[in-house]
């Protein structure tokens, strides 16, 4: 590959089974342990020494900014981590902004960007004055989620009474408990046993198309980006399976205004509502993380690891080939996964890496795992054909994720 014929190198950070266990990406992987999370992150970036640090899911970007929050408190003696955080990830002050759904919208729409109205509930009496303003439906949404697991539309008062009790419990300790034991994530476990409860914001609800983006950023400035129309998810409030590549000003405008306030450095996520009856783009959330797109290399100003890695060791760094023409993206597993017998497999391009045999045969023996039933590489290669896939490298780049399962 060509970042790594430029002496690039990737560590990792991640569960004992995590897929990328399967791969040859990382040059070495550090074991992530649920239990002592902060710990591992650390011991991980001690060892590796790294120039930045990719948080890959919502756990993740949560450990890194609670390890910059620990370092802090250190003094001195944190003042190294900090200071890689910080260049990693972007300005100090603005990192708690990040991460606070409530917060963030209110920061975009001061920057001029379209967002619906949001607002933090703290409780039902709160929920009822909100709702009186601005109606059904709306979306709740609870901090620190994803993957649609901390959203609900909801079209009533008592159903967002409800839904708003519901998301603020803490997670119940039978699914703590099942995802410590059998996928080795302890990361439910002590919101659990403490009874932590979670954040919850309620915000308008924009009827028309999801969208997504994707931005490699440095101090401030978008450096490349990718734009994507929502075609089909894994269920209603569930992640992209299909996205068909986009031009959007108004999206690109946003992105770029945020990064521009935040100072943000590395890879982000936003993610838009497309107006159905203006085309408007409204956005609805951002992702402090690399998220499932980010790898895709579709030409110039559309190679977000090729640019990143140009603004972290100064060289000038060639993008890698096009992956493919095709607007239209069919996200492996995800799409496959959903329904194997789905037509975007055949019309789109499918983003299976064949260069990384075991990882697509892990993948296939998950889903049968899940199904019930046992398939093998030959009825994958019914309904997919072999294409190149881009793996993310850079200078000493640690890849740190968790499991977002």
């Amino acid at each position: 590959m060509a970042l790594k014929n430029a002496g690039c190198t990737v560590d990792a950070l991640c569960p004992v089974r995590h897929p990328l266990t399967q791969t040859d990406v990382a040059q070495q992987i550090h074991i992530y342990n649920g239990l002592i999370p902060l710990k591992s992150f650390e011991n991980a970036i001690l060892a590796s020494a790294p120039d930045i640090i990719v948080p890959c899911d919502d756990a993740a970007a949560r450990h890194v900014y609670e390890l910059y929050k620990k370092s802090q408190r250190q003094g001195s003696r944190g003042q190294a981590m900090c200071a890689l955080i910080e260049h990693s990830l972007g300005a100090p002050e603005n990192l708690p902004t990040v991460y606070a759904r409530a917060a963030f919208m209110e920061l975009a729409a001061a920057e001029g960007v379209r967002v619906p109205k949001t607002r933090a509930i703290a409780n039902r009496y709160e929920l009822e004055k909100w709702a009186s303003q601005i109606g059904f439906p709306m979306v709740l949404k609870a901090d620190g989620t994803s993957g649609g697991v901390g959203v609900r539309v909801v079209r009533s008062v008592e159903e967002a009474i409800r839904m708003l009790e519901f998301l603020q419990s803490p997670p119940w300790f039978a699914r703590a408990f099942k995802r410590a034991v059998m996928d080795q994530d302890y990361t439910l476990l002590w919101p659990s046993l403490l009874r932590r409860r979670t954040k919850v914001s309620a915000q308008a609800f924009v009827a028309g198309e999801e969208a997504t983006s994707a931005v490699a950023c440095w101090k401030g400035t978008v450096l490349a980006g990718l734009h994507f129309e929502v075609l089909n998810k894994a269920n209603a409030a569930g992640h992209a399976t299909v996205v068909r590549i986009i031009e959007n000003s108004e999206m690109s405008l946003a992105t770029e205004a945020i990064c521009r306030r935040l100072r943000l450095s590395g890879v982000h996520g936003f993610d838009f509502m497309l107006e159905a009856e203006t085309g408007n783009a409204f956005l609805i959330e951002m992702n402090p993380r690399a998220t499932q797109v980010g790898h895709l290399t579709l030409g110039a100003g559309r190679d977000l690891p090729a640019a990143l890695l140009t603004a972290i060791s100064g060289d000038a760094i060639q993008s890698s080939p096009k992956l493919t023409d095709n607007h239209t993206i069919a996200l492996f597993p995800q799409e496959w996964i959903r329904d194997p017998q789905s037509s975007f497999l055949q019309t789109g391009y499918h983003d299976v890496p064949w260069d990384q045999p075991e990882l697509v045969q892990a993948c296939i023996h998950a889903r049968s795992r899940q199904h019930g039933y046992h398939s093998n590489g030959k009825s994958l290669e019914k309904v997919i054909a072999p294409s190149p896939h881009f793996l993310l490298t850079g200078k000493k780049v640690q890849k740190i994720t968790g499991d977002a399962a």
